[in-house]
């Protein structure tokens, strides 16, 4: 038997009917996946896992990027921390420096955590490495000490929310913002000196927001991201 044919006017099966619904729905999620902005974190070093943590508590889709290519799928990225010489080196063997520049030139938002703000420094107070160069900030390298001088310490951020809200802010091996130019806008200090800043679509910060439990400034980079995407 081949089973009852439709008589007239008779609908479609229920079989048909929920088919057609479940990919409609599954239509709409992906839809719904696609409103959101994917921020890749660039996985040479540090920590990549917990950025990308962080992003996705954010309501945003994080990758890791471990190839230049794979820029191209973000809308915005995360450079973690890790050894910036190193780093350096890596990013010059791997053909990230001008693909980098060139997204970056052309408006896609960067935040850079410790060795990632040197990474994005005009300048270095000493200490000669590959850099992006894209942020008119002179940073000074190990400017808190060595690994075992790590610290934590509450700091007050500014234009994010809850300003009145203690940071609880994670330094290792942490540089400081020497000096900024005039397109640099100062959100934190610490001791009085600059820990993280913002320069148009371009955030740096001498510390690791991904290591706490607070996505406030991972929030505000987002906003940076959704505003360039918006447009």
């Amino acid at each position: 038997m081949i089973g009852w044919p439709l008589g007239p006017g008779e609908g479609i099966p229920v079989e048909r009917r929920t088919f057609r619904n479940d990919g409609e729905a599954r239509k709409g999620r992906v839809k719904e996946s696609m409103k959101k902005p994917t921020l890749g974190v660039l996985a040479l070093q540090g920590a990549v896992r917990e950025h990308l943590q962080m992003v996705e508590r954010c309501g945003a889709r994080g990758i890791p990027v471990k190839y230049p290519p794979e820029l191209h799928l973000c809308q915005g990225l995360i450079i973690p921390g890790g050894e910036s010489t190193t780093m350096g080196r890596l990013m010059t063997t791997y053909g990230f420096l001008e693909e980098i520049r060139s997204l970056v030139a052309g408006g896609m938002p960067i935040y850079g955590t410790c060795a990632g703000m040197i990474m994005m420094a005009q300048r270095l107070v000493e200490g000669d490495q590959p850099l992006l160069g894209l942020m008119d900030i002179t940073v000074r390298r190990n400017a808190y000490g060595r690994q075992v001088d790590s610290f934590e310490t509450d700091i007050l951020i500014r234009e994010i929310r809850e300003p009145e809200r203690p940071f609880r802010a994670v330094f290792i091996r942490a540089p400081w913002i020497e000096s900024v130019g005039p397109g640099v806008k100062v959100l934190g200090e610490f001791e009085g000196r600059a820990v993280l800043a913002v320069q148009g679509h371009m955030l740096v910060s001498a510390f690791h927001p991904e290591l706490t439990g607070d996505d406030r400034i991972h929030r505000y980079f987002l906003r940076l991201v959704e505003e360039r995407v918006a447009g």
